[in-house]
């Protein structure tokens, strides 16, 4: 999936009244309860077919909020304007920036912290490899770490502090399932959500955020039907279509599991089981279920072969 960076929303005018009623080839996987007079930010990171942009178009739509769009390329921005633009009634500005690099990180961080408060920021941007870990270039290794884990801490620390002063404020850091265990072999994605589960619960457990008011939680979704399997070159291992979850139905889980102060959400039961199983399962009794990235009869992939 593309990169795209934190959606940032500001009160608009209400509408109108109407009468009468790669070696690894990266791939990037790129709210609000507010007053007439309150200013709110809702940062989000996400691509135009995954779980930050059907987060968008959910709460920001009809919520009298304008969109701030980052994502590493201006013609990405366009895109997700345009469907916004014909789904909303806000205002929509974009801001080019590449999260994988420092410079990137440097100027969304200066644009949450100068202009008006952030009251939800959604860390949605991800990549994966297409193929494992010996045969990855090291340079793309580090773009998962750089996006996956690097972004998800810079953000987040751009707009906790604020949070935690005005005593309000959410974070949502979208993981994964298999951050609970080996559910990926020779990969390192599923490691990198491991830090990102890790790091939203230390957080959210936290004396001073827990006092605060303040709500971090982590994300934690299967299989869904995102842009990063046809992006990656990956083939699912022809998954049943039990084990595919909705993206509006990741979103409503999640933003129920947000109101409700939780700090993990695992949207539908079949992932709740897998969680528990990957959790408290014996290991040897999970690897025959694991997605091994090194071997062709476990994982069939189009861009490593």
């Amino acid at each position: 999936m593309e990169l795209v960076a934190p959606l940032h929303l500001t009160p608009s005018p209400p509408p109108p009244v109407r009468q009468g009623h790669r070696l690894g080839r990266p791939v990037r996987r790129d709210h609000l309860n507010t007053s007439p007079r309150s200013s709110r930010h809702a940062p989000c990171s996400g691509d135009r077919r995954d779980i930050g942009h059907r987060q968008r178009l959910r709460r920001p739509t009809g919520s009298g909020h304008d969109l701030i769009l980052v994502a590493r390329t201006r013609h990405h921005l366009e895109r997700q304007a345009e469907v916004l633009r014909h789904r909303t009634v806000v205002r929509v500005e974009m801001l080019p920036a590449d999260l994988s690099t420092t410079e990137g990180c440097r100027l969304v961080e200066h644009r949450l912290t100068t202009r008006e408060p952030v009251d939800l920021l959604v860390n949605n941007a991800g990549i994966m490899l297409n193929k494992p870990f010996p045969q990855n270039d090291i340079t793309a290794e580090e773009l998962v770490l750089n996006v996956n884990v690097r972004a998800v801490l810079r953000l987040t620390h751009a707009v906790l502090p604020g949070m935690v002063g005005r005593g309000e404020g959410r974070v949502i850091n979208v993981a994964s399932f298999s951050a609970f265990g080996p559910g990926g072999l020779a990969t390192t994605y599923p490691a990198s959500k491991s830090w990102v589960l890790a790091f939203t619960e230390s957080m959210s457990r936290s004396a001073q955020v827990r006092n605060s008011g303040v709500r971090v939680m982590a994300l934690l979704p299967g299989f869904t039907k995102t842009e990063i399997f046809d992006r990656s070159g990956i083939d699912p291992l022809n998954l049943p279509r039990w084990m595919w979850l909705r993206a509006d139905q990741v979103v409503a889980a999640a933003l129920r599991d947000l109101d409700r102060g939780r700090t993990v959400s695992v949207p539908s039961v079949r992932y709740k089981v897998a969680v528990w199983g990957l959790r408290h399962l014996p290991r040897p009794l999970i690897r025959p279920f694991s997605w091994d990235f090194s071997s062709p009869s476990r994982m069939r992939t189009g861009g490593a072969k």
